[in-house]
């Protein structure tokens, strides 16, 4: 039987706390000049507790992230029925997905690990047997998470770290001061159950335009007036600009620590953190208010399967799926040495 391990990296001015169940970032911390530290993500209070969570936090998801509507996609022409944990759809490969399995420590040094997980043929509903390594590793300016994925017969893979920050601390209140800048032109319209409609869609003159950055609580507010909520507010895919590792987002706080969200992915998915209700009881002990952190998500859009024109997640024998995404820090207020 699996057991919990944790495993820290540090270096100089950063610390990262990955957990083998879920492969799970659980803390995510940056030395300020006085020598104290800062936890700039969400987390659990206790192992446990990220079993029974729904929301994820700082886990990895797959075998395919996000949702999969009703279930269902075809390949080569055969039809796959998949577990139903958000009823009508699949999200983030079911309630047994990789978030839930212990990976396998297979490596690690002070500022480096890798893990692995081995996904058999018909897990969740998926075809393939499928062997996924996760590899966290700190750098000088903060700290990356690169996936790849094998597969033995043709299938889908999606896969990626689902962190809430809150650049003041994980016990700092709401998020809504702090400033969001999305690199989208596009986003990608749901129905309400969250799949999306198929249509890629300009972001100009709508509520998901965040190419200029914006408070995230007004945000918030403008996504309701503009009658774009879905659960109750932002959760939402973004088609990002250009290709390539680059900038995906970027969050400033209110005291100036800036993260930059880069990756090789297509896609990015917000999710506005609104479930949070105090129940939830963080790192620190204390609970989370609504919105107290952002979901940041780099990513294949979602139900891509399923749509012709969205880019597409389909993985063969032979080949190596892989995603890599880093989280840079500074501070134009001098807040990091």
């Amino acid at each position: 039987m699996s057991r919990p391990e944790l495993i820290l990296l540090r270096n100089e001015k950063f610390e990262l706390e990955i957990l083998n169940l879920g492969a799970t970032m659980c803390r995510f911390s940056v030395r300020l000049p006085d020598d104290t530290w800062r936890n700039v993500i969400l987390g659990s209070h206790q192992i446990s507790d990220y079993l029974t969570s729904n929301l994820y936090v700082g886990m990895t998801v797959g075998r395919v992230a996000n949702r999969l509507g009703k279930g269902k996609f075809e390949l080569e022409g055969d039809s796959y029925s998949l577990e139903i944990n958000e009823a009508p759809n699949q999200l983030h490969g079911g309630s047994s997905g990789f978030h839930s399995q212990y990976w396998r420590v297979e490596d690690k040094s002070d500022e480096c690990v890798e893990l692995s997980l081995v996904s058999p043929d018909g897990d969740q509903g998926f075809p393939g047997e499928v062997k996924a390594k996760a590899r966290y590793e700190l750098l000088a300016n903060g700290a990356q998470v690169t996936y790849t994925a094998v597969t033995d017969k043709p299938t889908v893979v999606n896969m990626t770290t689902h962190p809430y920050f809150n650049l003041l601390g994980e016990t700092s209140g709401s998020i809504d001061e702090h400033t969001l800048k999305i690199n989208a032109s596009r986003y990608t319209p749901n129905h309400p159950d969250g799949i999306p409609t198929g249509e890629i869609r300009d972001v100009t003159n709508t509520a998901a335009d965040f190419r200029g950055g914006k408070k995230f609580g007004i945000a918030h507010a403008d996504c309701f007036s503009d009658g774009i909520d879905r659960n109750g507010g932002f959760d939402h895919n973004f088609v990002i600009d250009g290709v390539g590792l680059r900038e995906h987002c970027q969050l400033v706080s209110p005291d100036g620590l800036t993260l930059s969200v880069e990756s090789d992915q297509p896609a990015f998915q917000l999710y506005g953190g609104n479930h949070f209700n105090g129940t939830q009881i963080g790192t620190s002990g204390l609970g989370y208010v609504q919105r107290a952190g952002l979901a940041l998500e780099c990513q294949g859009f979602p139900d891509a399967p399923n749509h012709e024109n969205f880019p597409s997640i389909r993985l063969n024998p032979g080949e190596t799926y892989s995603a890599t995404t880093r989280w840079i820090i500074s501070n134009s207020q001098n807040i990091v040495e």
